[in-house]
């Protein structure tokens, strides 16, 4: 049943007209002789996902993968507005993919395979997290020597004050009027401190540069064109720093936003027999070592949640909604805007 107050949702990006989802990347796992095709939406990059989806082959040998990759606010689009027709949606906006799921657009799968993961990595049997992936803070080596970073919110305002001509211009975040995982982690960031909005200020005081994703940003901090960056996704970030030097990763002490990967069957999946075998080989994820390694994307792991209290993993429920009502999400853009935006 969905939730009632959510009939007053509408994500202001699905108001107005509608217009086509933008494709970031396509490309087609081609099996030979060929006895199906699961087709994926999804924001994960294709060298992140690739491995993955090999490996699912590999194990449903004639199955051709059609994967498009798609940014989060856009996968949305093509789910919620344009009824684009995808076997599995694979997202890291936990927001929108509970949008999705409470407004009718995800099957459910009641026998999903999820006997190895904790009750709070689905929801509804129609959402399946297979990742825990954290919010970071990227530095550059050409202006933090090791061990100089800060290691908290506090530590990083009081940093930028005391040297506004060093940082200004070379700070980058999100710009979370494009992107769906940027608002997520803003929003949670709001939630969890007052600080986040002394310090989006004081960044905004300093011509914070915005960016629609993780991998701009990583290789501005990397080439030295941004001293740091706040909220990264961490798992590319490590992925990343084994091929290019030049940056530091910092998981804060005060608190860090956990985003938990997720995917579900979209309500009109043509092949939902092979979408529902992805989910139960992702929600396997934790069982493969070697995948994890070669993908960069850290399974699901509670022991590790429970030994660092600073980790402060996003949680399913109707509160992910609160954020995409019109007025919220309206309110908090204009805050952030008045904040990030003083030039």
């Amino acid at each position: 049943m969905r939730f009632a107050f959510v009939a007053t949702l509408i994500l202001t990006m699905l108001s107005g007209a509608a217009r086509s989802f933008e494709v970031e990347d396509h490309v087609i796992y081609r099996a030979t002789p060929e006895s199906g095709v699961l087709r994926v939406i999804s924001t994960a990059d294709r060298d992140v996902f690739e491995p993955i989806i090999l490996a699912f082959q590999a194990e449903n040998p004639g199955l051709t993968v059609d994967y498009t990759i798609a940014g989060t606010s856009d996968l949305m689009q093509a789910i919620h507005v344009e009824n684009a027709v995808f076997d599995i949606a694979i997202s890291s906006a936990m927001d929108l993919q509970t949008r999705l799921a409470n407004d009718g657009f995800a099957r459910t799968y009641e026998d999903a395979d999820t006997g190895a993961m904790p009750a709070w990595a689905s929801w509804r049997n129609q959402i399946f997290a297979f990742t825990q992936e954290p919010a970071v803070l990227l530095v550059s080596d050409a202006y933090f020597s090791p061990g100089t970073a800060p290691r908290t919110r506090e530590e990083l305002i009081e940093l930028l004050r005391a040297d506004p001509e060093r940082f200004a211009g070379r700070i980058g975040t999100y710009d979370v009027r494009r992107s769906g995982f940027g608002y997520l982690m803003a929003t949670q960031d709001s939630r969890n401190s007052d600080v986040f909005w002394r310090l989006m200020e004081v960044m905004g005081r300093l011509d914070a540069k915005l960016y629609c994703c993780s991998g701009e940003m990583i290789r501005a901090v990397s080439d030295g064109e941004l001293a740091l960056a706040y909220n990264v996704l961490g798992s590319y970030a490590a992925l990343q720093q084994d091929k290019i030097k030049g940056f530091q990763i910092v998981e804060f002490e005060d608190h860090v936003n956990v985003m938990l990967r997720t995917a579900l069957i979209p309500a009109n999946s043509q092949n939902a027999g092979a979408a529902q075998r992805l989910i139960d080989f992702l929600t396997a994820l934790n069982q493969r070592p070697d995948l994890v390694e070669v993908s960069g994307l850290p399974a699901v792991n509670p022991t590790l949640l429970q030994n660092n209290t600073a980790l402060r993993p996003i949680r399913f429920g109707p509160e992910l909604l609160v954020f995409l009502d019109q007025l919220r999400r309206s309110n908090f853009l204009r805050n952030w805007e008045n904040s990030l935006l003083q030039n």
